[in-house]
C-alpha cells in the first residue's frame, strides 16, 4: 500500500473497519497485531479516551504494517494530533464547513460524517466523495444507504452506527458501500481481558465478508 492513501483506498482496506474505543495503550500493539492476523488491515481508534493517541502512536511505530486511522475527529485541533501521532486517515461523526476546509489542506485522508442528503452536498461542495454514514441504522439502514445512491450516484459510503456482523453483508451488498464501520470486532471488554483468540476470530469472519 502506497504511502499517498486515497479516501477509496481507506475504505477499501477491509470489508468491515473495526471501530475501537480503546482504554489503556499498552494493549494497542497486541490488538493490532492480533486483526492482522485475522486478515484485517486497519484499525480506527476513536478518540473518545485520554489513552487514543498513544494507541495510535504505539501502532504506528511498532505495527505499521497496520494502517491506523483515528476516529471521532470533532476539530481542527484533533485532527493535528491524530496526524502527529501516526495517523494514516481521519474520520469524524459529523462534517462541519470549518473542519472539512482544514482537513482538506492536510496530507492524510478525511472521511466526514453525514446524515442527511443536504451534508452530503455541503461535502460534495468542498471537495469530497466518501462519506462515513453515521448513526446507519438508527438513519434508516440499508434502505436509507440504497435511496442515497439515486441522487448521488458517485459518492461511496462506510455506513456506522450498530451495525452487527448479522447486519453487515446487507451493506456491503450495496454498490455505493466500500465497507462499514463495526465495534464488534474488538469490543472494548474483549480488549481489557485480552481476549485475542475471539478478536482474532471476529476479525476472520469480518475478512470474508466481501
Amino acid at each position: 500500500m502506497s504511502e499517498a492513501l486515497q479516501p477509496e483506498d481507506v475504505l477499501r482496506l477491509s470489508p468491515v473497519m473495526p471501530v475501537v474505543v480503546i482504554d489503556d495503550a499498552a494493549h494497542a500493539v497486541q490488538l493490532a497485531r492480533t486483526l492482522l492476523a485475522g486478515g484485517v488491515k486497519t484499525i480506527e481508534i476513536t478518540l473518545r479516551t485520554p489513552a487514543a493517541l498513544d494507541a495510535i502512536r504505539a501502532i504506528a511505530a511498532e505495527a505499521p504494517e497496520m494502517i491506523v486511522g483515528a476516529g471521532t475527529v470533532l476539530t481542527a485541533d484533533d485532527l493535528d494530533a491524530a496526524i502527529a501521532a501516526g495517523a494514516r486517515y481521519a474520520l469524524s461523526p459529523g462534517g462541519t464547513p470549518k473542519l472539512m476546509k482544514a482537513a482538506r489542506k492536510q496530507s492524510i485522508p478525511f472521511i466526514p460524517g453525514v446524515a442527511t442528503a443536504s451534508e452530503v452536498q455541503r461535502g460534495l461542495e468542498l471537495g469530497y466523495r466518501c462519506f462515513k454514514l453515521f448513526p446507519a441504522e438508527q438513519l434508516g439502514g440499508v434502505s436509507a444507504v440504497k435511496a442515497l445512491a439515486g441522487p448521488f450516484p458517485s459518492i461511496r459510503f462506510c455506513p456506522t452506527g450498530s451495525i452487527t456482523a448479522e447486519k453487515a453483508p446487507g451493506y456491503l451488498a450495496l454498490d455505493n458501500v466500500l465497507c462499514v464501520g463495526g465495534s464488534w470486532i474488538a469490543p472494548a471488554g474483549k480488549i481489557r481481558s485480552g481476549d485475542w483468540a475471539g478478536i482474532e476470530a471476529a476479525a476472520r469472519q469480518a475478512a470474508a465478508l466481501r
